[in-house]
């Protein structure tokens, strides 16, 4: 199942590129409100195996909006790529480094992104799905509660990011639109090997990043389980799981987002991100 947000409407989005409307087709069965999302989870999982595929309709991806618009959390891990780690000096961490990203800086998969005063950076991520309730899972049973994988980015303003000592990253990874997630939440059962996809992100055109999953330092479970043991995990909760080399404040010279660049973020078996950048309207200069 590949359920996304089509114009505040829950869609399922098949193959040849088309959308149908589950709360449509269903005769009123499901719900069209992408909050109901998970209260229905399993079901409409089962009832989307038999979709009609002349039920579905050509759509205009710039109506996609992002999968899941109000989670309650938002988890971000940092440094969970080795080359990354590497990249960014630090040794390699024992435990995952989580931060947050507030959810008001979602966003859909084909948006055009203001750009803050300062130096905009783009972080590829898998981002993992939280279905269920969770708390306190054991490392083994670290898939249970996620339910689908999507392609996000971890937009970053770095001065931001960096401020203070110790730093505080959130704020600097919430401005609007820093959190696109999409296209579509894809079921765990339509993806080939869910510890082991492919990564690949470009810039105007040049791939700045490229990795697979299966590198990465605390995979899905060890990630649920270590989050579960502090905090509560509800549906729709979202956990961003770092990001590969490439990033461009670790570039000689350093490069970061400039208005009218176009950044491609694509993920095996997930789907495909495209963004375009402009100048936010009233930016000014960070103190």
């Amino acid at each position: 199942m590949r359920i996304a947000n089509l114009a505040g409407r829950l869609v399922l989005l098949t193959a040849d590129g088309r959308a149908a409307d589950v709360a449509a087709v269903s005769g009123g069965r499901f719900a069209a409100d992408p909050d109901r999302l998970f209260d229905q989870w399993d079901d409409l999982l089962d009832w989307s195996a038999g979709l009609d595929p002349a039920a579905a309709r050509p759509y205009d991806e710039a109506d996609l909006l992002t999968p899941v618009p109000n989670p309650r959390q938002v988890f971000a891990i940092a440094l969970n790529y080795r080359p990354h780690t590497a990249e960014a000096g630090y040794a390699e961490p024992t435990e995952p480094l989580v931060f947050t990203k507030f959810p008001s800086c979602l966003t859909g998969p084909a948006t055009t992104i203001g750009l803050p005063a300062g130096n905009v950076d783009w972080e590829l991520e898998m981002v993992a799905v939280v279905g269920r309730p969770a708390y306190r899972v054991p490392v083994e049973n670290g898939w249970d509660p996620v339910v689908a994988l999507s392609v996000g980015q971890d937009l970053s303003e770095r001065i931001v990011q960096l401020a203070g000592r110790p730093p505080q990253f959130s704020l600097g990874k919430s401005f609007p639109g820093f959190g696109p997630v999409g296209p579509a939440l894809v079921s765990l059962d339509e993806v080939a090997d869910r510890d082991d996809l492919e990564l690949t992100c470009e810039l105007s055109d040049m791939v700045v990043q490229h990795d697979r999953t299966s590198n990465m330092i605390f995979p899905v479970p060890r990630l649920v389980a270590f989050l579960s043991a502090i905090c509560p995990l509800f549906p729709g909760d979202l956990i961003f799981t770092g990001t590969p080399a490439g990033v461009g404040n670790r570039r000689t010279p350093q490069r970061f987002l400039a208005p009218g660049d176009v950044l491609v973020s694509r993920i095996e078996g997930l789907g495909e991100m495209r963004h375009t950048f402009r100048a936010a309207s009233g930016a000014s200069a960070h103190r």
